[in-house]
């Protein structure tokens, strides 16, 4: 495991980065903290290294946003805080999404954790005395 600390909002870009380049091209990437925490400002800087061409915003209503990037590549970004249980991610076809072979940025896994790939990314992401702890595995 790895930890990048976080005392500034202008670091992120930086941290950014730094989990792009360690991800090891792994397709699934699961975003864990507390509301607030960053996780979604923190995938908005994700999706500015790997090009994306469209509007990144919090898929929280809609559960899921697809993106396009400038090499026609798709990424999946998923807010799973909504749903009540794992049969509403089935019906949205969530394992096809994760076999497809793009990217998927997942907030809130911890609501499907028997959907999830077996190996995948983790970013955790903890807040302490106004500063942000990137735990990287």
């Amino acid at each position: 495991m790895m930890e990048i600390i976080c005392q500034q909002e202008d670091q992120l870009a930086d941290i950014a980065k730094q989990i792009v380049d360690l991800s090891s091209n792994r397709k699934c990437w699961v975003f864990e903290g507390e509301m607030g925490a960053g996780k979604t400002t923190t995938i908005k800087e994700i999706c500015k290294i790997l090009k994306v061409i469209d509007h990144v915003s919090s898929p929280t209503y809609s559960i899921i946003n697809e993106y396009l990037t400038r090499e026609n590549k798709i990424i999946y970004h998923f807010d799973f805080y909504r749903i009540e249980n794992e049969i509403e991610a089935i019906d949205i076809g969530v394992e096809e999404y994760f076999d497809s072979g793009n990217l998927c940025l997942i907030e809130w896994a911890e609501k499907i954790p028997s959907l999830l790939p077996l190996q995948y990314f983790k970013i955790k992401i903890l807040t302490q005395l106004g500063q942000r702890i990137f735990q990287l595995n």
